[in-house]
């Protein structure tokens, strides 16, 4: 029961910040095709995704303009837009903070169970 709990966690949690996933590995790569989206989310966390959540999530970073898309021979890619590029090096420098929060929270879960 424990474990199934922890895969919903992590699942819905990967579900939250795939977008910011999705733009730190383009900042990192350079562009990712849906596809290659689909396999590092399956490679890194052992979670296949469905095309049509990845492609959505693809098609509303566009519309944000955090993302263009460009075709390569068949296929389309996706690379960071200007905007894109800021918004991912404000959230990569926030990371210490975001850290700081879950330490937080993992100690309010440990005094919640010294009651």
């Amino acid at each position: 029961m424990s474990s199934e709990i922890v895969e919903r966690l992590e699942r819905r949690a990967l579900q939250n910040f795939m977008d910011i996933l999705m733009l730190a590995e383009m900042k990192k790569k350079g562009s990712l095709s849906g596809y290659d989206v689909i396999g590092l989310i399956h490679k890194k966390f052992g979670v296949l995704m469905s095309s049509g959540t990845v492609y959505s999530l693809l098609y509303s970073l566009e519309r944000e303009g955090l993302i263009k898309g460009v075709w390569n021979y068949r296929k389309r890619v996706y690379e960071l837009s200007e905007r894109g590029e800021q918004s991912i090096e404000v959230i990569m420098k926030a990371n210490g903070e975001v850290q700081n929060f879950l330490r937080n929270l993992s100690v309010l879960n440990a005094n919640s169970h010294d009651k």
